[in-house]
């Protein structure tokens, strides 16, 4: 038989219509995955918490609540954004995280400055405390990860 490993031609073919590049994994593999159950994890809980607390008790701290309602919406959508294949999903995963970061910074800075707008605390005051920082922190490595993914938006 030869030295050629069997089914050469295939795998030539392949490597051809590649450029003789490996094929790019999707973005929800690996980190991606990860950063996707995270979006997700905090997606359920914030949205559960505020549609919980504007049921109950919205009188006792309308503007935390909101927030916190807020806060799980936009993470519902970067959950979804970021976990598409479609063409549109990295512009609007970028947006979507973009305004989590913002609204992360906003409200932490106002729930120290001005803790009286927030009676109780939502998702974000105090830059995520009570989620261990990780509003804080996931924004920027969802930002990272997506300039590093930058080149699927092209799908």
């Amino acid at each position: 038989m030869g030295d050629k490993p069997r089914n050469s031609r295939i795998l030539q073919a392949a490597e051809a219509r590649s450029g003789g590049k490996a094929p790019k994994p999707s973005r929800s593999t690996g980190l991606g995955r990860v950063i996707i159950a995270v979006y997700g994890i905090l997606a359920l809980a914030a949205t559960v918490r505020g549609v919980y607390q504007i049921a109950s008790k919205f009188d006792e701290a309308p503007v935390a609540y909101t927030l916190s309602l807020i806060s799980g919406l936009i993470y519902i959508l970067a959950t979804f954004s970021l976990s598409s294949a479609k063409p549109k999903a990295w512009l609007l995963s970028l947006w979507a995280v973009s305004i989590e970061l913002a609204g992360v910074i906003v409200v932490g800075i106002l729930s120290l400055t001005h803790p009286e707008i927030f009676a109780h605390p939502s998702v974000w005051s105090g830059f995520g405390e009570g989620y261990g920082y990780i509003p804080l922190v996931l924004p920027i490595v969802g930002l990272w990860w997506l300039y590093r993914n930058r080149s699927e938006r092209r799908a």
